[in-house]
């Protein structure tokens, strides 16, 4: 079985082409958007043309089957609002790429998945925690994007090609191929990464609602303030976290709305998003008393509301040992000294089959670890190398 490296090129570099932002090599393709959908679509006519059976189930997740019994292949498609090139796309693309070299070469059947919304449009990598049976379509349907899209509505524009979801047991494991979004590879000398497990998540929303007023009347003694409330409740988070985190512990405030958002007006609300990661289960469940504590007390010492959204996330996930001695054997024999066994920052789709078959990750380098953005990219020899040890290790598998 041996994987073509021009035709892998070119489809991934098609796919770009679909949410292509004008700038640099970076794309625009959200969840359930008409790029994401134009490319999903295309995806799938690849597929069909590789001489894969297609199936769309009803959250959007593209599978191309490879037989009824079979290794599972794949990451996802969609993108950041301001998005790369290669996340998730990469390990959809090799994933096509070597079930399509297996059927050429009448090898065992390979099967290839592009997951729905791991970016988090909706919710935290809504299209493979609905398929792995961890959170109830009901529910995630109720999920809203920034803009009040609920994913009920927004899943209606695929219901042309929406079939039912696929039993879990029909395949025997799962392999992930990804950009490290990291320096780590860059910076050192290795070329691959054989990732040993993927740290957990939590995500909220938290709104401070204190007292719209006039900006220029208004005495600062007398101000409820709501973005000066976020303000200090970054401060006091801060310092509290100091004693708990490791170097290894991120968290990100990261989208923010005012309201009413004008030059001349005291913002009487602001609502943001409180994300923070973590290997230790443990860590984070008391990050988030932490930061449910700190909210509700700055609140109170300045007189506003707090309003605290439910607490949503994945947890911390080790991968098979079997895959990952798999992957390491295949990089030892065609990236030898040039590979290194590495954790996962960053979350992945590969975290939520990990309880349900054995599940393994590659990374390929990032050029200055730069990801989530239209400057990310990797060398096209690192990409081919990442395609060869994953179709190596799907082959021993």
């Amino acid at each position: 079985m041996t994987p073509n490296a021009e035709r892998f090129l070119a489809d991934l570099h098609s796919l770009r082409s679909f949410g292509a932002a004008g700038t640099g090599k970076g794309v625009k393709r959200r969840a359930f958007s008409e790029a994401d959908i134009a490319a999903r679509k295309w995806l799938a006519s690849r597929m069909e043309e590789a001489g894969l059976e297609v199936h769309f189930d009803p959250l959007g997740n593209l599978f191309g089957l490879g037989g009824e019994r079979s290794l599972l292949i794949g990451s996802h498609s969609d993108s950041q609002p301001e998005g790369g090139w290669l996340d998730g796309a990469l390990g959809v693309v090799a994933g096509l790429e070597i079930a399509r070299a297996a059927k050429e070469a009448g090898a065992p059947p390979v099967s290839v998945v592009s997951f729905q919304d791991e970016e988090g449009r909706f919710g935290v990598l809504t299209g493979s925690e609905v398929w792995a049976g961890k959170l109830d379509l009901a529910e995630a349907d109720t999920f809203t994007d920034e803009a009040g899209l609920t994913l009920a509505e927004a899943r209606r524009r695929m219901a042309d090609v929406a079939g039912d979801f696929l039993p879990q047991g029909r395949f025997s494991g799962f392999l992930e191929m990804h950009i490290e979004q990291g320096p780590a590879l860059d910076q050192g000398a290795g070329r691959i990464g054989v990732v040993t497990d993927i740290v957990g998540i939590r995500d909220m929303r938290i709104s401070f609602t204190g007292q719209q007023n006039h900006a220029g009347t208004t005495p600062m003694a007398l101000r409820a303030d709501a973005f000066q409330e976020l303000s200090a409740f970054n401060t006091v988070l801060n310092d509290r976290f100091a004693n708990v985190v490791t170097p290894q512990t991120v968290w990100t405030i990261g989208h923010v709305a005012l309201h009413p958002n004008a030059a001349s007006v005291v913002p009487g609300q602001v609502t943001f998003s409180m994300q923070w990661r973590d290997g230790d289960a443990e860590r984070l469940g008391r990050m988030a008393a932490i930061i449910r504590e700190t909210a509700e007390e700055v609140a109170a010492a300045r007189g506003m509301s707090v309003s605290l959204g439910p607490v949503m996330g994945i947890e911390p996930q080790a991968m098979h040992p079997q895959m990952q001695a798999a992957l390491a054997d295949s990089a030892g024999a065609l990236a030898p000294g040039e590979w290194q066994k590495m954790p996962s920052g960053a979350l992945h789709d590969a975290a939520n089959l990990a309880p349900l078959m054995p599940t393994g990750m590659l990374f390929v380098p990032s050029i200055g670890g730069i990801s989530h953005d239209f400057a990310e990219d990797t060398a096209e020899a690192d990409l081919v190398l990442g395609l060869q040890v994953l179709a190596r290790a799907a082959a021993s598998l």
